[in-house]
């Protein structure tokens, strides 16, 4: 771990550490030791640069949930110590909204929910990190559908001539990580099976995919086997028919008393074109950035499939940018 913290042992464990240090520990000033004063940071509502945004919207999910707790579900990692190294960090994610936020006043209500966040880190320091959360799973447990909590998002910032613009390739920013991950086979293969997926060979599933699939997706979405992955995938491809589909990182990774692996961060950007997850069509323009960790593995033996998913997209980013088209 040359040019990090001593304390860490690898980089998973730096990953894992700084996070804890930094939100459940009220480390929240080490965001300027941990994340470079120039940092960059895409989410699907914006890009943003400098760290000290980054702080300030730390400071707000903490007003929102102020026991929140990020278990640290995998690190998903590509790189060296050397030219600098990418994470793709799988989080769990506690808490209670006990402060006013974008979802309205307080309910007291608990919620749990997954991100993944890709952050890029050399000599001690993250300078690029993309980053989705699964807020319409927030949005669902706290009494509102993604597409009303985007709407209140849209009347909150001023409507929608002054709303703040959600990511697309148009507002997004290029920061210093130039990498596209690695060529291991098994990010290479969930790489295919995505591809695959989305030209609409949907054969691939039982090809693929344990029959037993254990995958979890965005809005709260716990799927088991192969009709419900189906369902899944099919309902996001057929709103965006005509969409391009492209991988714009990949990782696979093969670790010692840990399955085969894989993470990959992708993009969706067409037009909302098609009946499926999002309703009827509308024509509007919509960018989408998602991330995908998969684990492999042979039940029986040289049977190797896809035995756990997790996708992640940002349902109430997606409403927000149809809405602000539709009216």
């Amino acid at each position: 771990m040359k040019g990090f913290d001593k304390k860490f042992r690898d980089f998973p464990d730096y990953i894992l550490g700084i996070t804890k240090e930094i939100w459940e520990d009220r480390g929240i000033a080490t965001l300027n030791h941990y994340y470079g004063e120039d940092m960059y940071l895409r989410m699907p509502m914006g890009a943003y640069r400098g760290n000290q945004g980054v702080i300030a919207k730390t400071m707000g999910t903490l007003v929102e949930f102020p026991d929140r707790q990020l278990l640290g579900e995998d690190v998903i990692w590509s790189g060296d110590p050397e030219a600098g190294m990418l994470s793709s960090h799988r989080l769990y994610c506690t808490g209670t909204h006990l402060g006013e936020s974008q979802f309205g006043p307080a309910t007291g209500k608990s919620v749990h929910f997954r991100a993944i966040a890709d952050c890029y880190a050399i000599n001690n320091s993250i300078t690029d990190e993309w980053l989705v959360r699964d807020y319409g799973g927030i949005a669902k447990q706290l009494g509102w559908t993604a597409e009303e909590a985007a709407a209140k998002i849209i009347k909150d910032e001023g409507g929608l001539d002054k709303c703040e613009p959600p990511l697309t390739p148009v507002n997004d920013l290029e920061g210093p990580y130039k990498g596209r991950g690695n060529d291991n086979e098994w990010g290479a293969r969930y790489a295919d099976i995505l591809n695959r997926i989305m030209a609409a060979d949907l054969a691939v599933i039982p090809a693929e995919y344990d029959r037993a699939i254990h995958a979890e997706y965005p809005g709260q979405i716990s799927a088991r086997g192969w009709s419900e992955v189906d369902r899944f995938w099919i309902g996001l491809r057929s709103s965006f028919p005509s969409a391009q589909f492209r991988i714009d990182h990949q990782i696979g990774r093969e670790d010692t008393m840990m399955p085969p692996r894989a993470a990959l961060r992708w993009s969706l950007h067409g037009r909302h074109d098609g009946w499926g997850s999002f309703g009827r069509p509308t024509g509007a323009e919509v960018y989408i950035m998602g991330m995908c960790h998969a684990e492999f593995g042979a039940l029986v033996s040289d049977e190797v499939r896809l035995r756990r998913e997790f996708a992640l997209y940002d349902e109430v980013a997606i409403w927000k940018q149809i809405l602000m088209q539709t009216g």
